[in-house]
């Protein structure tokens, strides 16, 4: 038999316990051996449930305990998980997480110490929820040289913007709906300002490039100053307003950014809604292929983590990874082209003094005195450039190529 101990016994924590439970004939039968949760450590009791049983309050009963083989940290934050997932570690346990924010932080440091002491440490929960994205850029995609990664990472940010074009509702609603429903914490900043995305494009990118990439160093943007104006322009222009976090490979190196993107319906991250997420992945020989299903929720979420759990009993060695922990510096997305979708408030004739041939010029009765355009391809450094020096501009929005969706 299999021990295992759950660290943190929140939503997922408490949704991990569930699958093992509740599937625990089915993963005896694939693993060979039950799978069983011998200790969940928490500061809050939890009468009447299964997790009374085995609830313990004292980390060192599950570092000193010799049967357990695996543990599951789900606590979140930095203060106590890395501190405990090291200690685990360094005893030879091996931990699976679902702390992108652990992850992102100290998963370089973490990978090293488990590899130091034949362990493992995993962390497929930790982007995308229930999609198996890590897996895939591991295992099904080794014999690509990926070229570009792009998603919606966050179901939050989805939720709200897929309520906001499909209801007509503004941000702060939506927003509220959004906490209302659980999908969106009190504090929501990591959500709306775009942290939590960019540290999982930095742990996807990592794993894609074959190097370590600092979410320090990705640009990031929220989505704070979209209101209804942006949706409506958008739908005007056959589009959706998504968070997107891309990286990509250029001929001079890799570069990073997570930012509201208008998109068209060529792209299918336009079919995205609600609290779902999905990644694209390109590759030099397989081309675009994309991976969709649930960002977020206790059992989607715990799902992979028990696939990880699952993987680790299995492979009782170290499961091997070519990672590298080179840095990599990231470019610069001064030179990365594009159109942008502006709104203005000067003339047609100013707009193409100032930006070149403007196309898909759209009005909005209720707001007379401005219109949207789409400018030319343009490098960012030089209509940041031209934007800057432009009082006429009240707000502008990157709007995808049509080629970065094939």
């Amino acid at each position: 038999m299999a021990k295992v101990a759950v660290m943190g016994c929140g939503t997922v924590g408490a949704g991990v316990i569930q699958v093992l439970m509740m599937n625990s004939d089915v993963i005896a039968r694939r693993v060979g051996e039950p799978v069983e949760v011998v200790k969940a450590l928490d500061l809050r009791e939890f009468p009447g449930t299964p997790i009374e049983k085995i609830l313990t309050h004292d980390f060192q009963d599950i570092l000193n305990d010799p049967e357990i083989s695996v543990v599951v940290e789900t606590m979140g934050g930095l203060k106590p998980a890395y501190q405990f997932t090291k200690q685990l570690l360094e005893a030879g346990k091996s931990v699976c997480t679902s702390n992108k924010e652990l992850v992102a932080e100290y998963g370089v440091e973490l990978l090293e110490t488990a590899r130091a002491h034949s362990a493992n440490y995993m962390f497929e929960a930790s982007c995308g929820g229930g999609i198996p994205i890590i897996r895939t850029l591991n295992e099904s995609l080794t014999a690509e040289e990926i070229e570009e990664v792009t998603g919606i990472l966050n179901g939050t940010t989805n939720y709200i913007l897929t309520n906001m074009a499909d209801e007509g509702k503004d941000f702060a609603t939506a927003l509220k709906e959004a906490q209302d429903m659980g999908y969106a914490e009190l504090h929501p900043e990591a959500d709306v300002e775009g942290w939590d995305a960019c540290r999982k494009i930095a742990i996807l990118s990592s794993l894609a490039y074959g190097g370590h990439i600092s979410y320090k160093d990705v640009m990031t943007e929220g989505i704070t100053a979209i209101d209804d104006a942006d949706i409506e322009y958008a739908a005007k222009l056959d589009c959706r307003i998504r968070l997107l976090a891309t990286s990509r490979r250029e001929k001079d190196g890799i570069w990073a950014l997570v930012a509201p993107m208008m998109i068209g319906h060529e792209n299918p991250l336009t079919a995205v809604d609600g609290v779902m997420n999905a990644v694209m992945v390109k590759g030099n020989a397989v081309g675009t292929t994309m991976y969709y299903g649930s960002g977020a929720g206790s059992l989607p979420t715990a799902s992979a983590v028990c696939g990880d759990v699952i993987e680790c009993v299995r492979k009782q060695d170290v499961i091997r990874r070519d990672y590298s922990f080179e840095p990599i510096g990231l470019l610069s997305v001064d030179e990365i082209e594009r159109p942008f979708f502006v709104r203005y408030r000067g003339t047609e004739t100013e707009a193409i003094r100032k930006y070149g041939e403007i196309s898909h010029i759209t009005r909005l009765k209720k707001y007379p005195d401005e219109f949207g355009f789409l400018t030319p391809v343009m490098a960012e450094k030089a209509f940041r450039a031209a934007a800057a020096g432009d009082e006429s501009v009240i707000k502008w929005i990157r709007r995808g190529k049509k080629e970065e969706a094939e």
